[in-house]
C-alpha cells in the first residue's frame, strides 16, 4: 500500500529534455524524499511548499521542534493542504518514552491528525526487543517509521548490527528504516568528517531492500555519493527546505555533480 500523496509530476516539467532518468512518480513507496522542518514559520512553510511540493513526500518536524512551535495546527494544515505526509522527530518519541507517557505520545499524534511515527532511540538506551514492541504497537495507529543508529559519535555499531537491528525493526512493522546521521550529516553512517562509511554502506544493502531505507544525507555530497550508488530513485532524508530543488536538480543529471551520470556513452 502506498502511503505517500498523488500529484503528477510531470505537471512540472518545463521543457522537454531527453535522455532523462525516469523518476518514480508521486505517489511513491521508493525515490522519497524526506524534508526537516526545523521551525520554518507558517509562511516559510506556505512558501515552501509553493515550489517545492511536487518533489517532496514526507516533513519532518525535527527533534523536538513541534513542542514550542506557535501555532502548530495551523501550520500542520498548510502541509496537509499538499497531501504531504507529517511527522514529529524521533527525540519526541523518546521524550515521551523516558517520562513514561507512551500513550500520552498517541494520544498527541491523534489529536494533530499525525499518522505517520518514527521510533528511534539515538539519544536513550532502549533495550531492542523493547524498541520493537513500540514498533508493532504504534503500527496499529498510523505508519511508522524506526531509526537506526546512535546520535552518539563514540558510539560505533558495527555493520553485522545495522542489519540485525534494521531487519528485526521492519519484520516487527516498520514501513522504512531510517539510517541515523542527524540533521548535522556527522554520525551514524558517516564519519565525523561527514564522509560515507562506504564499507557499512554496501554491506547493509547486500541484506536489506534498498527500497526499505530512507538514508539521511543533509550535505550534497552524501546526497551525490547515494544518487552515484543506487540512482536517481533512492530514498534521501534530512534534506533542507532551501535545498529540495536543488536536490531534485541533481537526482535527475541537471547539476553538475550528475551531469554525466545519465547520457548515452
Amino acid at each position: 500500500m502506498n502511503i505517500f500523496a498523488a500529484i503528477n509530476l510531470d505537471t512540472y516539467m518545463n521543457f522537454n529534455l531527453t535522455q532523462m532518468p525516469e523518476r518514480n512518480p508521486k505517489p511513491r513507496t521508493s525515490g522519497i524524499t524526506m524534508v526537516m522542518d526545523k521551525g520554518l514559520s507558517i509562511e516559510d512553510a506556505k512558501n515552501f511548499m509553493s515550489v517545492s511540493h511536487p518533489y517532496v513526500d514526507i516533513v519532518k518536524l525535527g527533534f523536538g521542534t513541534s513542542y514550542v512551535t506557535p501555532n502548530l495546527k495551523e501550520k500542520l494544515e498548510v502541509y496537509k493542504s499538499y497531501n504531504i505526509p507529517i511527522y514529529f522527530g524521533g527525540t519526541l518519541f523518546e521524550a515521551f518514552l523516558v517520562r513514561n507517557q507512551i500513550d500520552d505520545y498517541i494520544a498527541v499524534c491523534k489529536d494533530y491528525g499525525i499518522s505517520h511515527m518514527e521510533v528511534s532511540d539515538g539519544s536513550i538506551t532502549i533495550p531492542h526487543a523493547e524498541k520493537c514492541g513500540y514498533i508493532e504497537k504504534l503500527t496499529k495507529h498510523g505508519t511508522v517509521l524506526s531509526e537506526v543508529g546512535s546520535k552518539d559519535a563514540a558510539h560505533i555499531i558495527p555493520p553485522y548490527k545495522w542489519i540485525e537491528l534494521m531487519r528485526a525493526e521492519l519484520n516487527a512493522g516498520s514501513t522504512y528504516v531510517i539510517a541515523e546521521a542527524r540533521e548535522a550529516g556527522n554520525v551514524g553512517i558517516y564519519r565525523g568528517s561527514g564522509e560515507v562509511r562506504e564499507g557499512l554502506v554496501q554491506e547493509i544493502l547486500t541484506q536489506i531492500p534498498e527500497e526499505q531505507i530512507i538514508w539521511e544525507a543533509p550535505q550534497k555530497a552524501q546526497q551525490l555519493y547515494f544518487l552515484e550508488l543506487i540512482g536517481c530513485n533512492v530514498n534521501l532524508g534530512n534534506i533542507a527546505p532551501t535545498e529540495m530543488i536543488a536536490l531534485e536538480a541533481m537526482r535527475i543529471g541537471l547539476r553538475g555533480d550528475t551531469f554525466s551520470l545519465y547520457l548515452d556513452k
